[in-house]
């Protein structure tokens, strides 16, 4: 539910909603939803200042089972 609410959400921001693609991962702290977009939506995802990462964070930590989930958005160079 998590990790369709983030792709929701993103592919209302970037010029190519096919591009989005979003993972949920587990970690030893603390779970982590990676975002990645095209290259060319990269900045409309993170925003001026990181505006717009910060705003969807703060949407992320509201939802139910939120609140220990980590948001990053993944420079689609560097693949993992």
């Amino acid at each position: 539910m998590l990790t369709d609410a983030v792709e929701h959400l993103v592919r209302g921001i970037v010029d190519s909603p096919d591009d989005v693609e979003v993972r949920q991962r587990g970690g030893r702290r603390q779970e982590t939803v990676q975002v990645r977009v095209h290259p060319d939506d990269l900045g409309r995802v993170i925003g001026r200042g990181g505006r717009t990462a910060k705003a969807l964070r703060t949407v992320v930590g509201a939802l139910p089972g939120g609140e220990s989930v980590r948001v990053d958005v993944v420079d689609t160079d560097r693949r993992s």
